[in-house]
């Protein structure tokens, strides 16, 4: 297998993984809310508080932001995106360092 087929691969399976882990999160999140509310209505558990509205607020939260990371921030920030910039840094570095050889010249005085 060539390298860039290798890479193909090795991104698509990262992809796979990630929302693999996004579908098992979402599944645990509906069955610990679902379970939350059960013990909450039917079983009294701290019954004169709500307390599993604060649990599926912050728990939606989370997997919102794992949703997020999953399909928007890691499709465009991925491993192309941090060579492109790795790549611009750089030349932008050689750049100044050229401007600074040109403008002071690449006398070294003796020491």
């Amino acid at each position: 297998m060539e390298k860039e087929q290798h890479e193909q691969y090795e991104y698509a399976r990262k992809r796979l993984v990630q929302k693999k882990h996004l579908n098992y999160h979402f599944v645990v999140c509906v069955l610990g809310c679902l379970f939350a509310y059960v013990a909450n209505h039917f079983f009294q558990m701290g019954a004169p508080y709500q307390w599993y509205k604060w649990l599926i607020c912050i728990w939606l939260f989370v997997f919102i932001l794992h949703f997020f990371k999953v399909h928007i921030s890691d499709r465009f920030m991925n491993k192309n995106w941090e060579r492109q910039q790795i790549d611009r840094l750089i030349a932008k570095q050689q750049n100044r360092l050229r401007e600074l050889e040109t403008k002071y010249g690449n006398d070294n005085p003796p020491a």
